[in-house]
């Protein structure tokens, strides 16, 4: 009777699936947001890209909150579903909330600590295009998630550094002469850096799932 009832119930292997749709968005995004840092005349167009992936994750979103209203059986606590697709939307809106920075500023050109974090970014983001299948087996692949969110959190800290050394190039080239290159230069590193930060804190999401299901 049990059996029969649970059968019936939402089949939960969707909240999965739409992690993992989720999760490549951010890859493509985090794709089109390092082919903007290399300049040049396409950058409208990765923009154009990073915003399409952004709006694609927006509608996933959605379905997640919709689907946890509309479940019986979820496979892990409510709070930590909308905790972690919460977490992995704020890593797109913020590349997004860069390449709107780059078109009101009319950027074209990149300094090389910025593609620097952007090669951080896609690293971050293969990293959690790893993780978050893994959670649909995350007893048996604990210490695999494990070494993947201490390998995100390794190169936060790395791009902490980019943004500080950024900020000092910048200081010491183009703002002695003109202002308002280091306002530019410095709000697009403010929000290359908060990008790195949002993988962090799916990263630290991801953990605290494993810890709880262990």
């Amino acid at each position: 009777m049990l059996s029969w009832f649970y059968k019936m119930m939402p089949h939960e292997e969707r909240f999965f699936d739409m992690f993992d749709r989720h999760v490549q968005c951010l890859i493509g995004g985090s794709t089109a947001l390092r082919e903007m840092l290399d300049g040049g005349p396409r950058v409208k167009e990765f923009c154009a890209k990073i915003a399409a992936h952004e709006h694609e994750a927006d509608l996933i979103t959605a379905e997640v909150f919709q689907a946890i209203r509309r479940s019986f059986i979820t496979p892990f606590d409510r709070s930590d579903i909308r905790g972690l697709i919460t977490s992995m939307d704020d890593a797109i809106d913020q590349m997004n909330k860069t390449a709107k920075a780059v078109l009101l500023f009319e950027v074209d050109k990149f300094e090389t600590p910025m593609r620097q974090t952007g090669d951080l970014i896609i690293r971050t983001a293969a990293l959690a295009g790893e993780a978050v299948p893994l959670l649909r087996t995350m007893r048996r692949h604990a210490p695999r998630l494990n070494v993947i969110t201490e390998e995100i959190v390794r190169l936060e800290e790395q791009s902490d550094q980019l943004y500080l050394d950024g900020l000092k190039a910048l200081l010491q080239g183009p703002a002695k002469t003109d202002a308002m290159a280091y306002i530019k230069g410095a709000e697009i590193y403010d929000h290359l850096e908060k990008v790195v930060d949002c993988f962090q804190d799916v990263a630290n999401r991801i953990n605290g799932l494993v810890i709880e299901h262990l």
